[in-house]
């Protein structure tokens, strides 16, 4: 038994240890009229949580790499795009976790804005300036988050597309409108289309939480970022949670540069497994065909691919420096595993 003035002094000595706390960094997103992160860069330390704040406009927080600012880094975190509408009042929100003090890179992959500057780093050093040079002085290889056949852009609600004016002899282009989801089950409607380079494929998020990513035929849940052999980034919307009272449907829109077939899945916890996939110019006479397609997915289940141990319906692999981004409304803040597999499943 430790004798009384021994246990005050201990008692004493403990209560004046100073009690680390992790600080959180606000970073904002865009805004109207603003294509940067305010700030630019922050120094954090281990257990800091960097609080990034989604204003107007339709940003991403995407991890790059020093020699590389506007491409997506193997295995980085990407929050998706976030569209926030012009006359929002209630903001998205993600958090990053600093996991070490290694520099932490960050980019928008919307379609010219890293070009124009709008990139973010924890913890640069002194290598900020170099960073914003090498985005700015090159032309981004993937800001427009693109694929062979398609590429993409996404905006907070399901207005249509403007009609293209009439001119004689000259082909017009089509918007091709696809259900994503909603009260009658886990799918797209419809789920294979044909389409002609020009055309436009806007998909329309209702009730749940869905994505559209594309994949290839092989590797049907599987990010074909992940599965390219040729470099290839494709398209990804981001996580859509949509409520099942909601007024208004976020969109995500594709534009067709060929008429290769394009391929792409839900990559929400087993809606792949389940055949929540969908094509675009699936050559229906062969064997890679959008039944075929979709047979693969359901056979692998989501969950193991041609030369891997597992799918890609997680979206928890990261780098050492940081965690994953968690991107919610406003009023919710979840884990990523709520993210995933726990949000309006």
């Amino acid at each position: 038994m430790i004798p009384t003035p021994v246990f005050a002094t201990l008692c004493l000595a403990l209560a004046v240890i100073p009690v680390a706390r992790s600080a959180v960094i606000d970073v904002t997103v865009g805004g109207t009229g603003v294509l940067a992160y305010t700030p630019n860069f922050v120094t954090a330390n281990v257990g800091d949580i960097v609080q990034f704040t989604f204003k107007q406009k339709n940003h991403t927080i995407t991890q790059s790499t020093l020699a590389s600012p506007c491409t997506p880094m193997e295995g980085g975190f990407d929050s998706g795009f976030v569209p926030v509408a012009a006359d929002a009042t209630a903001f998205p929100l993600a958090q990053l976790t600093v996991k070490d003090l290694s520099p932490i890179w960050i980019f928008c992959r919307q379609a010219g804005h890293c070009a124009q500057g709008m990139v973010f780093a924890v913890n640069p050093g002194n290598k900020m300036a170099a960073f914003q040079a090498a985005a700015t002085g090159n032309s981004p290889t993937s800001a427009s988050s693109t694929a062979g056949a398609a590429s993409a852009s996404s905006s907070p609600s399901a207005t249509a597309s403007s009609a293209p004016s009439a001119s004689s002899g000259v082909p017009t282009s089509i918007d091709h409108s696809i259900i994503v989801g909603g009260p009658n089950g886990n799918f797209y409607t419809p789920a294979n289309i044909t389409a002609a380079p020009g055309d436009t494929v806007t998909f329309h998020f209702h009730e749940k939480n869905h994505t559209v990513t594309a994949s290839s035929f092989n590797d049907p849940c599987r990010p074909l970022s992940l599965t390219s052999t040729t470099g290839q980034l494709g398209f990804d919307s981001g996580f859509m949670p949509v409520s099942p009272n909601a007024a208004q449907f976020p969109s995500f829109t594709i534009q067709i540069n060929n008429t290769q077939p394009l391929w792409a899945y839900c990559r929400q916890l087993n809606h792949c497994g389940s055949g929540m996939v969908f094509s675009v110019n699936a050559v229906e006479n062969g064997p890679n065909n959008f039944a075929a397609f979709k047979a693969k997915a359901m056979q692998l289940n989501g969950t193991v691919t041609p030369g891997a141990g597992t799918g890609s319906t997680s979206t928890t692999d990261t780098p050492s420096a940081a965690s994953a981004l968690p991107v919610r409304s406003a009023a919710v803040m979840v884990t990523l595993a709520g993210l995933v597999a726990g949000m309006l499943l």
